[in-house]
């Protein structure tokens, strides 16, 4: 018998992956496609240069493709999870009116304001990347949360006209809404010729850190995912809405009618390390080099033998302040003779730790979440250090899934699904989400982090903010 597929994008804000497995969740190929860097013409404006979230998803399609052994026309549909938050314009011809505005973009803090009447429609990434894909103006209901007239019971647009007033939009500026695991459209035929694919459904999911959530496997409350991306935060799952949360976001799940809990979040989270690494860049490059190994290797061998709490490095990871404490700026305090350039990324990993663990342990209070495990999934998961910081600042198992991107595997999930290959939404996550390792607490660094957290990290920011606030309005 032939070997059914199904392929899962990941449309994220660093690049697209795009990922094909078999029906036992086996991924069989794998390829990926770099963003061009996002633009700042504008203090608060931050944009996606022309159609490079689109030329992003057709490359990382065709490089997958490439890499699949496979017959095309096995693959029988196309799971598509895209940036949230996110805000594009299209006119009449479904044509950019201006450049996609990124989720970092201060213009998405409010809801929009029409002021181009060459704008027909406004719509979120799902929305215009399956426009591309299928020519059909429809969207996925659970990638349309803040600023968009969402009736939340019916996963369908408000007819209250006062709720589309209050967002600046009318109906006829919008899409129709599909539900997670419904069809978004078929696969345009020249793109189905161009790939060498049927013309094949292209399946709705989520925004993209509910998809990563089922991909993840995080099927109850009890578990707990951290996504180690350029914005880090964590999500738990859960049957209801929970009005008025204080400590964290809660949004529509990648399964119709349920719901995720977020975290608090890093903002420039992992993009931190990056940053690191540029700064240090070519002394590190060379020792790499004369090893045989990537940066990465050695910057996580190294910081593996720095012990616990870096010698008293203690990092605080403001490098992009939210909007309601613009003042903060990253912070590294404790400098003394010991420290080397792997106490100070060692000191980031444990900031990471620290302030995820602050954040859901928040959250865990407001809604009463009795934690059992740890799901870490993201380029920071690869680090061995990483996730084992995390265990034993958690004091709880920390397991990596297997697979390239669980965001991919979990629009696959929504794709099975729709193909009626599982029963539901939890029959495909259970039978498709697979573990790679996991990593124990050692229970003597758990208690000294727990000290250090609770007698230093916790009370850093109430020192150090009362100098930022001077510093703000002199270099700001």
């Amino acid at each position: 018998m032939t070997t059914r597929y199904v392929m899962g994008i990941d449309n994220g804000s660093q690049s697209t992956k795009v990922a094909i497995y078999d029906l036992d969740g086996q991924e069989v190929a794998f390829g990926s496609a770099t963003l061009r860097e996002t633009l700042t013409p504008k203090p608060g404006v931050v944009v996606h240069p022309e159609e490079d979230l689109w030329d992003s998803v057709k490359a990382g399609m065709d490089d997958c493709l490439s890499n699949f052994n496979g017959d095309k026309k096995a693959i029988e549909a196309i799971g598509l999870c895209t940036i949230r938050c996110c805000r594009v314009l299209l006119q009449e011809d479904g044509e950019l009116a201006s450049p996609v505005q990124s989720w970092m973009d201060e213009r998405l803090s409010k809801p929009y304001e029409h002021t181009d009447d060459s704008v027909q429609y406004v719509t979120t990434t799902s929305g215009y990347l399956g426009l591309r894909m299928t020519g059909e103006h429809r969207d996925t209901a659970a990638n349309c949360e803040v600023y968009w007239p969402l009736d939340w019971e019916t996963l369908d647009w408000s007819t209250d006209e006062q709720v589309m007033k209050d967002n600046g939009l009318s109906r006829d500026m919008l899409f129709d809404l599909v539900k997670p695991g419904e069809a978004l459209g078929t696969l345009r035929a020249e793109l189905a010729e161009e790939f060498g694919l049927g013309k094949i459904p292209v399946v709705a999911t989520a925004n993209d850190k509910a998809v990563e959530a089922l991909g993840a496997g995080i099927q109850n409350p009890q578990s707990i995912m951290i996504s180690l991306g350029t914005f880090i935060s964590a999500m738990s799952s859960h049957d209801h809405y929970f009005e008025d949360a204080k400590t964290f976001f809660p949004t529509l799940a990648s399964v119709p009618h349920k719901f995720v809990y977020e975290s608090t979040g890093i903002r420039r989270g992992l993009w931190t390390v990056s940053w690191f690494k540029r700064l240090i860049g070519e002394e590190i490059t060379k020792e790499a080099e004369q090893e045989g190994v990537s940066v990465e290797d050695i910057l996580n061998l190294r910081a593996a033998d720095i012990a616990p709490g870096s010698d008293g490095l203690i990092t605080m990871l403001d490098w992009l302040a939210s909007p309601d404490t613009p003042y903060r700026k990253g912070v590294m305090i404790g400098f003394d003779q010991r420290h080397t350039r792997y106490h100070m990324y060692r000191s980031i990993l444990e900031a990471i730790a620290y302030e995820m663990k602050n954040n859901i342990d928040a959250m865990a209070d407001e809604v009463g979440l009795d934690l059992r495990e740890v799901v870490v999934i993201g380029g920071g998961s690869k680090s061995n250090v990483m996730m084992q910081i995390l265990s034993d600042v958690f004091g709880l198992p920390v397991h990596r899934r297997k697979g390239s991107s669980v965001a991919c595997l979990g629009a696959a999930i929504c794709a099975t699904t729709y193909l009626g290959v599982y029963e539901d939404f939890d029959a495909a996550t259970s039978s498709l989400v697979q573990n790679d390792s996991t990593f124990e607490t050692d229970a003597r660094n758990h208690a000294f982090y727990t000290n250090v957290n609770d007698s230093v990290v916790k009370h850093v920011r109430q020192h150090t903010d009362s100098i930022l606030k001077r510093m703000h309005p002199i270099f700001s």
